[in-house]
This record gives structure tokens, sequence and C-alpha cells, in this order.
């Protein structure tokens, strides 16, 4: 990566002078002295003023490429050297249809769970620049929604697009594990982790959580399990024969297989009831599994000051040999 910076940049200030300069240079050539009338009549009053311009000109010039010269700019070059690895993470979110329920609030408005989960999940993402992040999509069916990337701004783009049913109504705990499992088994990392995130119980797939929280374990992965929603009945806007329509239905989490994934994996099971706890749950997770990335710079700076101070020196001398010869004001 290159960029440009200067050295010395206080010498700019320097430039702020100018325009006393200019005032002052405009009062004193308010007047012209002229020696005779005759010397007045054989002088172009067009020709005058360009000869006692340009060399004003020049001057102000040259001075302008020795203040930046004096400020030392320099051409830069930075290289990044990663020296150790960060944590390979798998964010796995239920987007099944009791995703929908409205027992969280925004701003003091009610909204979907879904809703605060995506705002949670895209702050946790950009705290943790240096890992690769992927994302599982789960329903009826599980599927990956975004490879594991360190590209932050495609992974927010997917977290952004999460809608309710997309992946069916049903809950497959299990088949989110077990591909979110896979997606982490080749890779080379210091840790592996996956967060999972659930406001239901397995009733869909075709492995059972347990069953891939094993696979899980066997492959060094941390499942970390956490359980959405409110405990009791959640309410549901609904479209009816008249309108929409809020009732309440009960949704059931089962905590117990969730605690258990989390202890098998060696890793925990957390409940969010609100935006608060959802946001300090993955504050949490964001410090049990902190990345411990080496990065070394290496900069090298290229000085440029002779690429202003030279034309400098050759405007001012151009100044001097012209005032002396063919821009020589009369006496």
């Amino acid at each position: 990566m290159t960029f440009f910076r200067f050295e010395d940049p206080w010498f700019l200030l320097l430039l702020l002078l100018f325009p006393i300069l200019v005032m002052r240079e405009r009062k004193i050539t308010n007047t012209i002295n002229y020696s005779s009338l005759a010397s007045l009549k054989l002088a172009s009053q067009h020709s005058s003023k360009i000869k006692a311009f340009v060399p004003i000109v020049l001057i102000y010039v040259a001075i302008v490429l020795f203040i930046i010269g004096l400020a030392r700019p320099q051409e830069g070059r930075k290289r990044t050297e990663i020296l150790s690895q960060g944590v390979d993470i798998v964010l796995a979110i239920d987007t099944s249809g009791s995703m929908k329920a409205l027992d969280f609030k925004k701003n003091e408005e009610p909204v979907t769970r879904l809703s605060v989960v995506k705002d949670v999940v895209a702050e946790f993402v950009k705290s943790r620049e240096m890992d690769r992040i992927g994302m599982v999509v789960f329903g009826a069916n599980a599927f990956t929604q975004c490879p594991l990337t360190l590209d932050q701004n495609i992974l927010l783009s997917f977290i952004n697009k999460l809608k309710v049913g997309m992946a069916g109504d049903a809950t497959a705990i299990g088949s989110a594990v077990g591909i979110s499992a896979r997606r982490l088994k080749d890779l080379k990392s210091k840790s592996k982790v996956i967060i999972l995130l659930t406001d239901g119980r397995n009733n869909s797939g075709a492995i059972s959580p347990l069953q891939a929280a094993e696979i899980a374990k066997t492959l060094g992965i941390k499942v970390y399990t956490i359980g959405v929603g409110k405990r009791g009945k959640a309410p549901f806007l609904v479209e009816t024969i008249f309108g929409k329509r809020l009732i309440y239905r009960n949704v059931d989490i089962d905590e117990k297989v969730l605690n258990e994934i989390s202890k098998m994996t060696n890793a925990k099971y957390f409940r969010a009831t609100d935006l608060k706890s959802l946001q300090d749950i993955y504050k949490q997770i964001d410090l049990l599994e902190k990345s411990e990335v080496k990065i070394l710079d290496h900069s090298e700076y290229k000085e440029l000051f002779h690429f202003f101070l030279i034309p400098g020196f050759i405007l001012l001398i151009i100044e001097i040999i012209f005032s002396n010869s063919y821009l020589r004001r009369l006496p």
C-alpha cells in the first residue's frame, strides 16, 4: 500500500502568510515612479503590467515550492505481515418461522427476534477484523450462506439479507452444527468456533444435535449456543380476515440440549431475553475467543523534497535573469 505524507508539516503554516504578502505587494504597486513623461509615453500600459506581474508570480511560486520542500514530502510504502493466525468462526443463525416473534424491543418499539439478531451479529463481526468468519443459515434445512472470509463487507451484506423462513419454518439444529463443522474441519487455525443461535428445538434434519456436537468435539471445534426469546408465550403479528392481529404462541427452546452441546465441546450456553442481554452475550464470547494476532508493519519512505526545491531554484534564477534583462523595469 502506498501513501503520501509530510515529515515536517508545520512548515506548511508559512503558506498562511501569503495573503499578507499579496496585500503588501498590491499597495506597493499602486504607484509607479517614472523618471520622465517621455518614458511614460514610450511604455505600453499593457506590457508594463505584464512586466510587473511576471516576476512577482515567479517569486511567489518559488516560495511555495520552497515551503513544500521544507515540509519534506514523502512517498511511503506500507506492508503488513500477519505473524499468527486468528480464530475461525462460523455463525449458525436460526431463520425459522418462530424468529418472527415480537418479544424484543429496539428504540422502545417491538421488533422481530431476527431483526435484533442481525444488528447484534453485525456489530460482533465488525469487532473481529483479523478472524475468518462464515455464516450458516438454518430452518427446516441448513446451508452455507457465506463461506469463511476476511472480507467483512461481504459477510455484512449477507447478514443484512437474512429473512425469516429463507431456510424453511422448522428447526434443524443438528444439521446446522454438522454443516458448520464441515466448513471448519480442514482449516488450520489457532481456534475453531461455532456460535449457534436459535429460538426453538430440533424438529428437522437427518442428524441429531448431540451427534453433530460429537463430530464437532472430535474435530476440536467449540460450539457456543445461544437461546433467544423470552420464556412463556411470545407475540406474533399474523394476517387474519380482520386484518393484522397480534396473537400469542408458546415457543419452546430446548435449553437442555443446547447446554449439552456446549458442555460437550468445552464451550458455554447463553440465554438472551432482550437486546442488552444478547449484546452482552456476544461481548462475552468476543472476550472468551480473543484473537492473539501479531502484526508486523514494514514502512519505507522515499524523499520527494527535491521535486519541489529544484523547480523553486530554477524559477528564482529565471526571475533574477528576466528582472535584469527583458523584464527590467523602467527607472
